[in-house]
C-alpha cells in the first residue's frame, strides 16, 4: 500500500494478536488503536473506507463509521462462515459492499443470508502471476542442488512458531536424504527461529517463500493462507496446527467447520492431510510425510490442485474490487 502512494499511519504488524488469551492480554493496546483509528477517520473525512480482512478490529470501526455517515466497502470477508455467524446481520447493516474471494462465500451470503456480495476471485492468483522465479535461488542460499527440498512454513506469528517449529525440526531428523528449509515470516526476527535450529542442518530463507516453494518437493505448513499458496505452486503438503489447550478448547466450542485448510474448504473434502492439536505429533508427522513423498500421492494431489485452481475465479481480484469501489463513488 505504501508503494502505491498510501500514507501508513499505523502498521498492521503492531496489531497482529492471535488467539483469545493474546487478544485479552493486549486489550488496552487494541482499544487504544480503535480510538486512534476513529479519530484519524474523522480528521481525514474519506469518501469511502476500505476494510481489508482483520474482522475483530475492522467490524467495530465499520459499525461506528456507518453511524457517522461514511461509506463502508469490505474486501476479503470476515470468515463468519467458520464462527460468529451472528455478525452477518451487523455486516448487512454496516457495509455498503462486500467483496469475497472464496467461491463458497457467495452462496453462503446470498442464499443463506440474503446479502448480495461480489465474488472477485482470489488475490493470490495475481501474486503468483507476478512472481518471477530466481534461477540462482539455490546457489544464493547455498542449498544442495542434488538434494530434494522440503519447505517448512511454521506460521507468521511467534506463538505458532513456538508450537510448530520444534515438531518440524524433530520430524526432519528422520529424513536425512532431504534438505529442510524454513520460510521465515516477514517481521519475525532471526533470533525467534535460531534456538530451534541449533545443531541441525536446517537453513532459513527470508522473503523467499515463493522461490522456496517453486523448488520444493513437499511442504509442512501451518494452517492459514500459506496452505493455499503451497497448493497453487503444486507442492504436496501436510497441514499442521497446534495451539494452547485453552485456545483449542474454546475454538472447538465455537468453530463449526469440517476442515481448517483452505484447500479442503474450497474443495469440500480432505485433499490435504490435516494434523491438528494432539494429532500434530512427531509420530504422525513422520508417517504422513513418508506417504506424502510417494509418487502416487504426489500425482493424486496435483490432480486435485488443478480442480482447486479452476474454482478460484481467475485473476484480477484487487483490480475488479478497485473498479467496483470507484464506480460506486462516481
Amino acid at each position: 500500500m505504501r508503494e502505491q502512494g498510501a500514507t501508513l499511519v499505523k502498521h498492521y504488524s503492531d496489531l497482529a494478536f492471535m488467539g483469545f488469551w493474546e487478544v485479552l492480554k493486549h486489550l488496552p493496546t487494541v482499544l487504544k488503536n480503535i480510538s486512534f483509528c476513529k479519530k484519524d477517520i474523522l480528521d481525514f473525512q474519506p469518501d469511502v473506507i476500505i476494510y481489508i480482512d482483520y474482522p475483530g478490529f475492522n467490524l467495530r470501526i465499520a459499525e461506528w463509521a456507518k453511524k457517522q455517515g461514511f461509506k463502508n466497502h469490505y474486501y476479503i470477508s470476515p470468515q463468519v462462515w467458520a464462527w460468529k455467524e451472528n455478525r452477518v446481520r451487523m455486516m448487512k447493516h454496516s457495509l455498503d459492499a462486500l467483496y469475497v474471494v472464496l467461491p463458497f462465500e457467495k452462496a453462503f451470503f446470498e442464499e443463506k443470508h440474503d446479502f448480495k456480495v461480489h465474488f472477485v476471485g482470489h488475490p493470490l492468483l495475481d501474486q503468483l502471476d507476478q512472481f518471477l522465479h530466481d534461477p540462482k535461488f539455490l546457489s544464493l542460499h547455498q542449498l544442495d542442488p542434488n538434494k530434494k527440498i522440503i519447505a517448512l512454513l511454521p506460521g507468521s506469528r511467534i506463538q505458532e512458531i513456538k508450537k510448530i517449529l520444534p515438531l518440524f525440526v524433530q520430524t526432519a531428523a528422520a529424513f536425512e536424504e532431504y534438505q529442510f528449509i524454513v520460510a521465515a515470516a516477514p517481521g519475525i526476527a532471526t533470533e525467534k527461529y535460531v534456538p530451534y535450529l541449533k545443531n541441525t542442518s536446517i537453513k532459513i530463507v527470508y522473503n523467499q517463500t515463493y522461490n522456496l516453494l517453486k523448488n520444493s518437493t513437499a511442504a509442512l505448513v501451518t494452517s492459514g493462507t500459506a496452505t493455499l499458496e503451497t497448493a497453487l505452486f503444486d507442492v504436496p503438503q501436510l497441514v499442521c496446527y497446534k495451539s494452547s489447550a485453552l485456545n483449542y478448547w474454546i475454538g472447538k466450542k465455537i468453530i463449526r467447520l469440517k476442515y481448517i485448510a483452505l484447500v479442503n474448504l474450497i474443495l469440500n473434502k480432505e485433499v490435504v492431510k490435516e494434523l491438528i492439536q494432539h494429532y500434530c505429533n512427531h509420530e504422525n508427522l513422520t508417517k504422513q510425510l513418508q506417504f506424502l513423498l510417494t509418487k502416487e500421492k504426489q500425482k493424486q494431489l496435483r490432480k486435485e490442485y488443478t480442480q482447486l485452481k479452476s474454482l478460484l475465479g481467475g485473476g484480477g481480484a484487487s483490480q475488479k474490487t478497485a473498479k467496483l469501489i470507484v464506480q460506486s463513488i462516481r
